[in-house]
């Protein structure tokens, strides 16, 4: 691997480029993420009816498992295609899930109808926690006003620590995620991280906070370790061949679900986040990411990729509206938004966390010492 350059580059398989700034190329011009994907492809996808028999296997593991509990597996659903398709897998596997949602207040409508119209016809029971808004509204604005790129990290925090949480308060095993290789394997730290890191999230909102968060669902290190020692994340959609366009139309012809325009575009903020703060503000575009998945995998050409990121985001009425709309539910004028989307960029190196913790001198020897890895 050569080392990142600050020239303009663009991979010659995939349509990452410089814009993520730990970019590196090797000698053909191929870009680290591609060579990751087809890493991670050999050693976490099982393809074709070896996977599907796999996964067979897996769910009648979970179902002996749960057999005296009402529920056998946990999975989060969100109304977008990877979550749904889960919840459609797991029915078709004779699992008795318990469907888990956070309610963080910037829901679509169309996202709402897709959860209840999919779950009704799968028979699937669904807990919905809706978040404490001045809590939740302080933390987005406290990370806001952090200027980093990380502010969707608040609600995939919680999310996470509410489907463990969850699992584990019921006596659960099994946690069972819409992540998948296939179509989510190029994405970047520098454009976001620190989902699972409470420190981080926790030294923002000390400096930038307001509202104590007294219910905000989280989970510090120990809480996160245990959770992995005990409990079984499973990547469903990494068994057989995952083709997200696929799982649309059978998602459409059978739970009458509704496409809602982008990736993660069931939440508004997502939406204007991704779409408008991201690309204006810290001049990168995640559909970049999410294409040269898709590229990767064989589900768009290259051509398409470059022909897509041509396009805006999404609609620039939409846009506006959705500028205004943000603003006004997180309590702040236009004028005021306009101020904080004006700040200086920062990272997630700017602030305590426990990244920062890792790479200290102290803990790498007691590391050592103990003959231990990263926590």
């Amino acid at each position: 691997m050569t080392e990142p350059t600050a020239a303009y580059r663009i991979c010659r398989r995939c349509v990452m480029d410089t814009t993520d700034p730990e970019i590196a190329f090797d000698e053909s011009g191929m870009c680290h993420h591609c060579r990751r994907y087809d890493e991670r492809l050999r050693s976490k996808v099982v393809p074709g009816e070896e996977g599907r028999r796999a996964l067979a296997r897996l769910a009648e593991g979970i179902r002996a498992e749960g057999r005296d509990r009402r529920y056998d597996c946990v999975i989060g659903v969100s109304g977008g295609v990877d979550s749904t398709y889960v919840a459609y897998l797991a029915r078709g596997l004779e699992l008795r899930p318990l469907a888990v949602h956070l309610d963080n207040g910037w829901d679509s409508e169309l996202a709402v109808t897709n959860i209840s119209r999919a779950l009704r016809t799968l028979g699937i029971d669904l807990s919905t926690h809706v978040i404490d808004w001045e809590e939740f509204r302080d933390l987005q604005l406290s990370f806001l006003k952090a200027s980093t790129p990380d502010a969707e990290v608040p609600s995939d925090h919680a999310i996470f620590a509410l489907m463990y949480g969850t699992a584990r308060r019921l006596g659960i095993r099994y946690v069972l995620t819409g992540f998948n290789v296939r179509t989510e394997s190029h994405m970047t730290d520098a454009w976001s991280q620190g989902y699972y890191d409470w420190r981080y999230i926790r030294s923002i909102h000390r400096r930038f906070g307001t509202v104590a968060l007294r219910t905000y669902p989280h989970m510090g290190l120990f809480t996160y370790r245990r959770h992995l020692r005990t409990l079984r994340s499973v990547d469903v959609l990494d068994f057989g061949d995952y083709v997200k366009a696929d799982a649309r139309r059978t998602l459409e012809r059978e739970l009458g679900w509704k496409y809602y325009g982008g990736k993660h575009y069931e939440s508004i903020y997502t939406r204007f986040f991704q779409g408008y703060i991201l690309p204006r503000k810290f001049g990168f575009d995640k559909r970049r990411c999410h294409c040269s998945s898709l590229v990767c995998s064989g589900e768009m050409t290259r051509e398409e990729a470059l022909e897509e990121l041509k396009l805006p985001p999404y609609p620039i009425d939409q846009q506006e509206a959705d500028r205004v709309y943000v603003a006004k539910k997180l309590g702040l004028s236009e004028t005021e938004l306009d101020a904080i989307l004006a700040l200086p960029r920062r990272s997630y190196w700017d602030y305590p966390s426990y990244g920062r913790l890792y790479r200290t001198r102290a803990f790498q020897v007691v590391r050592r010492l103990l003959g231990r890895g990263d926590p």
